[in-house]
């Protein structure tokens, strides 16, 4: 078998939520559309922000809310953007939905023997990866915040010299009586 043959033998793993967007791109795009204090309920709908048919949205609470934004007793809700104050002083009518929408790869490749005996392990990381955080006072946009990475591009290079016996597990039942 030559070297093409081998790589089939690798593991891999594709990470992909199902999700209304192919790309980094067009969820940023459909994202930079919702206006605070314009946006409804109806209008994430139709960008695909629709907690109850998008993949991997998350609805919060005003008690999850204050948490995310004051995650200790040294920030007070008059430090808050003015919009997330608005939002939490009407309590049960102030909500988030918190999304995650990826697409990620990761195969191995290298030595085959090297990698089934542990001693050396190549991984290549690719795809994106896209958060959102939405928060809604009654069916209402307040505020909106996102983060991600639009390129992954991750080459892991892992070596044991050890090989199966790198394990710290496996010295620690050896030494420790």
């Amino acid at each position: 078998m030559g070297i093409g043959g081998c790589a089939s033998l690798f593991p891999s793993e594709t990470r992909t939520v199902r999700s209304p967007w192919s790309n980094f791109k067009d969820v940023k795009t459909a994202f930079d559309r919702i206006i605070p204090y314009q946006t409804t309920a109806d209008d994430l709908v139709k960008l695909n922000f629709d907690p109850y048919t998008t993949s991997n949205v998350t609805i919060l609470t005003y008690l999850e809310i204050m948490q995310r934004f004051m995650p200790n007793t040294s920030i007070s809700q008059s430090d808050l953007d003015p919009a997330i104050q608005d939002c939490l002083s009407v309590r049960d009518s102030c909500h988030a939905y918190e999304m995650k929408q990826q697409n990620l790869n990761q195969e191995r490749y290298g030595n085959i023997v090297l990698d089934i005996f542990n001693f050396r392990r190549r991984t290549k990381k690719s795809g994106w990866e896209f958060n959102v955080l939405i928060v809604m006072k009654q069916d209402m946009v307040v505020y909106k915040l996102w983060s991600g990475k639009p390129n992954l591009d991750e080459t892991i290079d892992t070596k044991n010299p050890l090989g199966p016996l790198q394990d710290l597990g496996f010295w620690n039942r050896i030494l420790v009586p």
